[in-house]
Order: structure tokens, then sequence, then C-alpha cells
């Protein structure tokens, strides 16, 4: 077969965009990284080793992003590296080259002789950036030929995750670089059972749950990104009301500000925590929705306990605190479909287009309302 570093980089492609400067440039991931153990001596040159064991740095790492802490650049090289001691017969398992995906993976792999073909996907997991396109067709055959992966592996059949199924074209990867898409099963947990069967799945293989326990890991990440961007709202609440309200600036702060300021505080954990948590029994098809319905349920539930109704307010001041958290839990809730597999692409762009300008409309409403009432208090 011809070698693919033979042609123009990509140029056999319909692109409907530039390429990028330096697409299909021969290249390997550098072995000054901390997750390298040494290197793999190839004919195109050193591979980065790296062991199926993860480090105490590793799973420190997974601490921080899982709570948003330098999540943007808890990523590896990418580019080819071998688990193990892998030959030119190994099977070639492409991931993502968000850390936190690359570590699970050769921590499932415990034991196997292995090459790991990383795309670069900006740091996101498979299934997201599938959905986004960086874990797509083009970045595909960019890799393999800056690996030069057809000289390093004698076969050509790549594994690749089911989930990242809608990012590819497996039959363009087929016609240009001569590699046949395998999709591997859901679940990392049964890629060695797959492996050892042949590369056939399991009808079970195939199927993706979402169930309690991995819906709560994401609720940290989730809650950081809510609060990052729910802090400034109540820090304009705050300040807004100390200036415009009665009183001295304090006394307005505390008496107007506080209770917008717990409202968006409970559409962030109406979205953030009580969405993912209770998914599959919230009323409603619709993540919006079934965030602007926890929403509700915390309102109704935290203002009734610490008393807010009985409370001199105006009857604007709580419509504007109901609009502000039931906009925002419905915001927080419809961010919640890029961690499920629940939801198709096409699906969310649908809900995305009929409930923003909702939830928009809300907000401001919200805010109008609630200028209005402190400046008539």
């Amino acid at each position: 077969m011809e070698s693919l570093q033979d042609n123009a980089p990509l140029m056999i492609l319909p692109m409907a965009k530039e390429i990028p400067a330096g697409a299909g440039e021969f290249r390997l991931p550098s072995t000054d990284q901390s997750f390298v153990q040494g290197s793999i001596s190839t004919s195109v040159g050193p591979v980065p080793r790296v062991g199926a064991e993860l480090t105490a740095g590793d799973l420190y790492g997974h601490f921080l992003v899982r709570w948003n802490i330098g999540r943007d650049h808890f990523t590896v090289e990418p580019g080819v590296y071998g688990l193990g001691d892998p030959a030119g017969d190994s099977p070639v398992l492409v991931t993502a080259n968000y850390k936190m995906t690359f570590d699970l993976l050769r921590r499932a792999m415990v034991g196997r002789n292995v090459w790991i073909l990383v795309l670069d996907t900006r740091g996101i997991n498979v299934w997201c950036a599938a959905g986004k396109g960086t874990f797509g067709t083009e970045e595909m055959l960019d890799r393999i030929q800056a690996s030069r992966l057809d000289e390093i592996v004698n076969h050509r059949k790549l594994i690749v995750p089911q989930l990242g199924a809608p990012g590819l074209a497996a039959f363009s990867i087929k016609k240009h670089a001569g590699f046949t898409i395998v999709y591997g099963p859901v679940m990392m947990g049964d890629l060695a059972e797959f492996l050892d069967n042949g590369h056939q799945a399991t009808p079970a293989m195939r199927l993706k749950k979402f169930p309690f326990k991995e819906r709560l890991v994401l609720v940290p990440v989730e809650l950081m990104q809510g609060l990052q961007q729910g802090l400034p709202l109540i820090a304009f609440f705050m300040a807004a009301a100390g200036l415009a309200g009665p009183g001295s600036f304090v006394q307005a702060s505390i008496s107007q500000g506080l209770p917008p300021s717990f409202a968006v505080l409970a559409g962030i954990i109406a979205g953030t925590i009580i969405t993912p948590l209770l998914l599959p029994w919230i009323p409603g098809r619709a993540f919006s929705v079934k965030g602007a319905v926890a929403a509700l349920l915390i309102f109704v539930f935290g203002y009734t306990a610490f008393g807010a109704y009985s409370m001199d307010y105006s009857y604007l001041a709580r419509l504007s605190w109901l609009l502000t958290a039931l906009s925002i839990g419905s915001w927080f809730g419809m961010a919640f479909t890029g961690a499920s597999t629940f939801t198709s692409l096409n699906g969310v762009r649908k809900e995305m287009l009929r409930a923003m300008p909702v939830q928009f409309a809300g907000i401001v409403a919200g805010i109008i309302i609630w200028g209005i009432s402190v400046w008539s208090a």
C-alpha cells in the first residue's frame, strides 16, 4: 500500500474549509510527559510508552477536574502511544486527548499490549467531542498520517469507542487512509472482553445506561460551572439593591438583594444538582423543562422554609424571583444534555432553539420586574 505521507496532506478530501497549517505533517508525542514511561522503538521513531497503573498525581488531577479546576489544560499530546510492549499486530485503540479519558482507557487495559491513537479533541471527552466535531473524520485522517500509523502496524483496523460514531465517516477513513473502523463497546469495562472475543460486541455491550452513580460524579463540575456563571449575577443583584434600595447600602443589599440572589442559587442547584440526580423521575422530556420543574420545587420549598412569603415583599418582587429561578434552572438543566447519552445532537439543537429565547426573556423580565419592585419599595 502507498504510504500516506507520499500524498499532499489531506488534499484528497473534499474540504469545506481551509486545511489547517501543518495538517498531516509527521509528528510523534513527546516522551517528556509525566505519565510516559520511556519509549518504544519503531520504524518511524521512538513512540512514548505508557503504563496501565495510575499514579497519585493522575488521581489528584482527576479530582481537580471533577471540580472544574484546570479542566481546560488536563490534556495529553495527540498522537500514537504504546501501552505495554505492543507489536505490529497489536490492536489500535482510538481515544480523545482529554487526560481522564486517556487514563481510564489505559487503566482498563492492564496486562495488555496495545497501541493508543489519541486524537486532538481540544481536551474534550469522546462523547462530547463527537458531537462538537473535534472527534471527527478530518482529525482522524490527519492523526493517522501524522503518526505514520500504517508503518507502525501491519494491519488496517482501528477500534473506536461506540460513542465516537456520530463524529466519524467510517467510509471516508477506509477510502482515504485504508483503515477500517471497528466500533468497540460503549463502556471501557467491556473492552477487554471485546478484544478477547475477536472484536465482537455482545448486545449488552451496545447499550448505554446512565445510572445514578454516573450522574452523581458529574455534579461537582456542573455545580462549579453554574457558580462561575451565576456569581456575577448575584453580585449585580446585591450591588444594585444597595444603590437603589431604601435605607443604607448594607441594609438595602440584604433586604432587597438577598432574595433574588437566593433565586439565582435555587436555579443553579436545580439545574446542576437536582436535575442530574433525579433526571429519570422529574416530569418532562426536554432537559430545559426538567430544570424549570426542579427550580420551581426548590423555589417553593426554599422560600417557604425561610419564611420569605410572610415578609413585606410585593407581588412584583416575588414574581421576579420566580422568573429568575425558573430561567436559570431551565438553562442549567438544558446544559446537562451535553453530559447525557439520552439526547441526540439534532434533538439538543431543536431544544436549544426553542428554549433559549424563553430562558432569555424570563431572566430579562425577572431583572426588570425586580428593578421596578426595588425602585418602588
